[in-house]
């Protein structure tokens, strides 16, 4: 079977597969904020337990589909790319107690990284079965609806100056992440050279692309605190 791999499979921007898939997205990001409209606390704080196992359940199953191909490697699968940075916390998430740090983070890297991710796909060691397309597009739904979830019904907060202070966590995480990189010849968070996908945020070569999405980073990270401020019940 790993001869019919594709080391890095780019879903074509607006193609039936893309538009079904970001359908699907939707409308799994929308079931469990329609459906909180119908629970008491308790049932909702079950509902975050439930994403954060499905989550974990993804995260073994998508590593046992690349060990099983025998195609896991450090250079691709070590959770470091921001979603699967996002990922990793949000399974942990709904089980600990003092979680509003982590929340904060999580609540822009999972919205901002989970949208990116669905709407310019890239997919390392694509076998096209319809588990990778789950693996893929569950986790990344699941990282958007979590935190939404968890400020709207578990009055979880945001503090003023939550945006500006996850842009500077991003720095720190990104000056971390490509020494790293440069090590394992690794190209975790996009870092050390741009992605393959068609990014209109991708715009000259390194390290210039990495100047835009700094601006582009911290004016959506101010959008999202600013309709966030406004606490709209879906």
């Amino acid at each position: 079977m790993e001869e019919t791999l594709i080391e890095i499979y780019v879903v074509p921007f607006m193609s039936q597969e893309w538009i079904a898939w970001t359908l699907f997205s939707i409308v799994f990001i929308s079931t469990p904020l329609i459906l909180a409209r119908f629970l008491n606390k308790s049932q909702k704080r079950m509902v975050t337990y439930i994403m954060g196992i499905l989550l974990i359940i993804d995260f073994f199953a998508e590593n046992i589909g690349y060990i099983a191909n025998d195609v896991w490697s450090i250079e691709y699968n070590l959770p470091l790319q921001l979603c699967g940075i996002s990922s990793l916390i949000c399974c942990f998430l709904p089980f600990i107690k003092n979680k509003q740090k982590l929340f904060q983070f999580v609540f822009y890297t999972g919205i901002i990284g989970g949208f990116m991710a669905i709407l310019t796909p890239q997919m390392n060691y694509f076998d096209g079965t319809i588990r990778y397309y789950l693996n893929y597009y569950v986790s990344h739904s699941l990282i958007i609806v979590m935190p939404i979830f968890m400020f709207l019904h578990l009055d979880l907060k945001l503090p003023r100056l939550s945006w500006f202070r996850l842009w500077i966590n991003l720095n720190i995480l990104m000056a971390i992440i490509m020494p790293i990189n440069f090590l394992i010849g690794s190209n975790y968070m996009y870092v050390n050279e741009p992605p393959q996908v068609d990014n209109p945020l991708v715009i000259g070569g390194w390290p210039y692309y990495i100047f835009l999405w700094e601006i582009f980073i911290l004016i959506i990270a101010y959008m999202v605190y600013s309709i966030s401020r406004r606490k709209l019940t879906l």
